[in-house]
């Protein structure tokens, strides 16, 4: 796939159709005459529903599925906000490169293509191939390998423009993957320091107490994750001019994202609005990338209705950012790795849902007896 280096500096805008829920009637009907007692096959049925709605067929199917692996360095993960230094996140990228990493394993057995993009990684790759060049550059830094964000406890992790184009990025690649028939993406992110800054990002939006959206994170003991509260409080303290948490308006979402957020975060939200915008299936992952959706769902409500749930995260936040997205995870596997790997997971149940829309006999076709009365 091409670079997206090159794009517009203004924020993307996204039109994405709410579900017409007309067919529920037709969809409900036929889940209900299959040879099975109302209900029997639990979230499957729900989960057929959905499909069925978001591509308005009584017939819904899988196509050429694909999971986006967004990777990005935050300005901070020097500042001890994560156990592990900061090289871990291009040492990754060459993991996943190399074939060697969770998600390749569990994407190559679940069937989905996986597209490794650099969002901002304070690497140099090359030319590489497997690699999307997506790294959006901070203003004043030569592009030989320096990137990632600037440090929020210092200022802005991000400008407008820089956020933007990250956004932009994401965008682009979705629309490649629509056009190769893609109709269900997963999103998964490597990034020493993200859960810090998806901390940070879910406590503005939903206003919930920051103390209780900090985790662990890629295991820190508690000596460490004491330290991680507290900067991440003087980071909330030196922006005097935030947005009221819990209360976002107008922008505020995406002022938050640039103060805030990761490049690979903000790739991932313009990723999931665009796949939105154009019907697909989101399979969404842990914390760092549901808080990207978040941010997609204040720019867009809609969004959320093309959303499924993958898992639920053992990192401290994940289960509040469901609850407060009213989001029922599929699994609850205590996973707390992210790179998509629940996305990947998932994805089988969503072919189960859809199998036995298609395949499974109905009470008429089968010659079988419906519940009397």
């Amino acid at each position: 796939m091409h670079s997206t280096a090159a794009v517009p500096r203004t924020f993307p805008r996204f039109e994405i159709t709410p579900l017409d829920r007309a067919l529920s009637g037709d969809l409900q009907h036929k889940i209900d005459q299959k040879t099975k007692p109302q209900g029997a096959l639990g979230r499957l049925e729900t989960l057929a529903l959905q499909l069925g709605l978001i591509q308005r067929s009584l017939s819904p199917k899988l196509v050429n599925p694909y999971v986006l692996v967004c990777a990005g360095d935050h300005g901070a993960a020097k500042a001890g906000v994560s156990a592990f230094p900061q090289e871990v996140t291009w040492q990754m990228v060459e993991n996943f490169l190399a074939g060697g990493a969770a998600i390749n394993v569990l994407a190559r057995q679940a069937g989905m293509t996986l597209v490794v993009a650099d969002a901002g990684v304070a690497h140099d790759f090359g030319r590489r191939d497997g690699l999307v060049d997506a790294k959006v550059m901070r203003s004043g830094i030569h592009a030989d390998g320096a990137g990632g964000t600037a440090n929020y406890l210092e200022g802005p992790a991000m400008s407008d423009a820089e956020c933007a184009a990250a956004m932009h990025h994401g965008a682009t690649l979705v629309g490649e993957f629509a056009a190769a028939g893609c109709n269900v993406l997963g999103f998964g992110e490597m990034g020493i320091g993200n859960t810090a800054s998806a901390s940070l990002l879910t406590h503005c939006i939903t206003g919930l107490p920051l103390a209780d959206c900090v985790g662990r994170g890629t295991g820190l003991d508690d000596a460490g994750l004491e330290r991680k509260r507290a900067l991440l409080a003087q980071a909330l303290a030196i922006w005097p001019e935030r947005p009221e948490a819990g209360r976002p308006v107008d922008n505020d979402a995406l002022r938050i994202l640039a103060r805030f957020g990761g490049f690979e975060i903000a790739m991932l939200a313009g990723a999931m609005l665009a796949a939105a915008e154009a019907q697909m299936t989101l399979l969404i992952d842990g914390f760092i990338v549901t808080s990207a959706l978040l941010i997609a769902a204040q720019v867009s409500p809609e969004i959320l209705d093309y959303c499924v749930y993958s898992h639920c995260s053992n990192e401290a936040g994940h289960r509040l950012q469901l609850d407060w997205l009213k989001g029922r995870p599929l699994l609850d596997l205590g996973l707390r790795l992210g790179e998509g790997t629940g996305a990947a997971l998932a994805l089988p149940l969503l072919n189960a849902a859809c199998a036995f829309m298609n395949e499974m006999a109905s009470f008429e076709s089968a010659g079988v007896s419906e519940k009397a009365g």
